[in-house]
């Protein structure tokens, strides 16, 4: 049953459009139109994004930064294996699950670092991803404090998912 939802529900729309006179195929192409107006609008945060992600991983940046935090992150409990999960999730999603990868094979899923690292990729978001996208499609000008605020939420969510771990 539930493989029928989705087109069942399709085909209600279809179908309800018909019956009020919509010209449905019409506005079907508007709608097109215009997602593919906001994809345009959008490529080039996501292109800079990815240069900047693929220049932080190869350059060594990341794993620098990393370990420049790893004693302040110690102090707040967060195991120092998950520390790659923590540091590429604002950036990236993908580049992140790459990273929970190497982490169950270094440490075991079941281990302090392989939990602390998959709650942490469940609970945050990828900031500077996300935030630039969202935006410019919105065409939100100016967004002075979240950016600041992401990151203090995605250290927060970091920090309570060690602490959650504890318990």
């Amino acid at each position: 049953m539930s493989d029928l939802v989705l087109p069942l529900f399709i085909l209600g729309v279809i179908v309800y459009g018909l019956i009020r006179g919509i010209g449905v195929y019409d506005v079907f192409l508007e709608g097109a139109k215009q997602g593919l107006r906001s994809a345009v609008s959008v490529l080039p945060c996501l292109i800079g994004m990815t240069s900047i992600i693929a220049l932080l991983v190869k350059s060594g940046a990341l794993a620098a930064l990393g370990s420049w935090c790893a004693p302040a992150l110690r102090m707040l409990g967060i195991p120092e294996g998950s520390l790659p999960v923590l540091m590429i999730r604002p950036f990236s999603g993908s580049a992140t699950l790459a990273m929970l990868d190497e982490t169950f094979r270094r440490y075991g899923p079941d281990s302090a670092e392989g939990l602390a690292a998959s709650v942490m990729m469940g609970s945050s978001e990828t900031i500077f991803y996300t935030l630039p996208l969202y935006f410019a499609a919105a065409k939100v000008k100016r967004s002075r404090y979240a950016i600041p605020a992401a990151l203090i939420a995605w250290l927060a969510g970091g920090v309570a998912a060690a602490w959650a771990l504890r318990l």
